[in-house]
């Protein structure tokens, strides 16, 4: 069985995620239309951002750990 990056991992990138698209959003939204983002469009953004990231992390594999160059096998 192989092992997939821990649930604390993925929830840290997905959230890491979630606050850069919103984030972005907001600045784009800013200079185009000259008023902030209402919040529950960038809600809207950062929840549809979570989706894919989440899907996507769950298909990531752990290192695993090299094996040093100097073993011999007997």
């Amino acid at each position: 069985m192989q092992l997939r990056l821990p649930f604390w991992q993925r929830l840290l990138l997905t959230i890491a995620a979630m606050l850069a698209a919103s984030w972005i959003a907001g600045l784009l939204w800013r200079s185009v239309f000259s008023f902030p983002l209402p919040s529950y469009a960038a809600g809207m953004v950062g929840g549809l951002t979570a989706l894919p990231c989440w899907e996507l992390l769950k298909r990531f594999l752990p290192k695993q750990d090299a094996q040093p160059a100097n073993t011999f096998r007997r």
